[in-house]
């Protein structure tokens, strides 16, 4: 099948619609999701337990027709548990290799920050590379795969801080939230008809065709103003004092998928500045590491953004 921006645009959308079907509201973080998807990006998902991130998660598998595997994550976790191990066959005497659940299209990594680090280091090269080796041996994976990680936040017991270079490796941090009065009302009169968990998901779409969705969204057109402007953004989060470590080259490489997958998910293939700031907040705001003085006093890293974006001068670039 031949496709075409519109074509995306009104796949991206009856994706959400069929994910709504179980997950309640939500409509803005299950956009955000699908952005992942067709810019072949890594997602983690930190917010408190009880609050649909892992329903969200194999509803969004189902409804785009990919394997879906889930790891959870707990701090006996040993890599091998994660990528597979070789095991000694007694019929042949030979070893054979025993495939983990990385070896799928979405993994779901729940609670991926109460395993140690060493386990957390497991995924690194999956990420980045898309293939995981194992005695020396290289294995590609599937494509599309994505990691769709949830955590507690760090003041939950028993939880490890992700590494700045794993937490870099996302592409967006999303916040579920709590649901609004009307949502939890209509969430139980759901459950009062039948259990959320039983709803019958439509297969909208096929890994195959998310591959080509991912790279017509790479042809979306970004004017070069507009590149301009998401580095200096970044660039100017480097020098702020209440900052230890700025945002890397990779952030700003985010906000240029995530501004052509905007653009396409609303049927243009051309980016307008509203795309690159509807993009910043869930693309960067995990990238920032502040200063221990500014945590104590409570600063977050999305206010910085924020003034960071107030004080960069926005490119009136509309159409090519």
């Amino acid at each position: 099948m031949n496709m075409s921006i519109p074509d995306v645009s009104m796949v991206c959308k009856e994706i959400v619609d069929e994910i709504g079907k179980v997950v309640v509201g939500k409509k803005n973080v299950l956009k955000y999701v699908v952005l992942g998807a067709i810019t072949n990006g890594h997602i983690l998902f930190e917010d408190y337990p009880g609050l649909a991130k892992t329903l969200t998660v194999k509803t969004f598998s189902a409804t785009i027709g990919c394997k879906f595997a889930r790891i959870q994550f707990t701090p006996d976790l040993l890599p091998a548990d994660i990528t597979g191990t070789y095991v000694y066959s007694q019929k042949t005497g030979d070893f054979k290799l025993i495939k983990g659940p990385i070896f799928t299209n979405i993994l779901l990594a729940d609670e991926i920050n109460r395993a140690p680090p060493k386990t957390q280091a497991a995924l690194l090269e999956a990420m980045q590379e898309h293939q995981t080796t194992l005695e020396g041996e290289t294995y590609m994976l599937e494509r599309p795969f994505l990691v769709l990680a949830t955590q507690n936040p760090i003041e939950y017991e028993g939880t490890y801080p992700l590494p700045e270079a794993q937490i870099d490796r996302f592409l967006m941090k999303l916040n579920m939230g709590y649901p609004t009065e009307a949502e939890e009302c209509e969430m139980l009169r759901r459950m009062e008809i039948g259990d959320l968990d039983e709803v019958d998901i439509k297969k909208i779409t096929t890994p195959q065709e998310i591959v080509k969705m991912q790279q017509l969204v790479w042809k979306v057109h970004l004017h070069d103003d507009l590149k301009k402007y998401i580095v200096r953004l970044v660039q100017r989060t480097r020098s702020e004092p209440r900052v230890d470590v700025g945002i890397s080259p990779r952030g700003s490489i985010a906000v240029f998928k995530l501004a052509k997958a905007h653009a396409a998910f609303y049927g243009r293939d051309y980016v307008v500045p509203d795309d690159v700031k509807n993009v910043i907040l869930p693309a960067l705001s995990h990238r920032l590491i502040l200063k221990a003085e500014s945590r104590i006093r409570g600063i977050k890293p999305e206010a910085i953004i924020m003034e960071a974006m107030q004080k960069t001068p926005v490119p009136t670039v509309g159409q090519q």
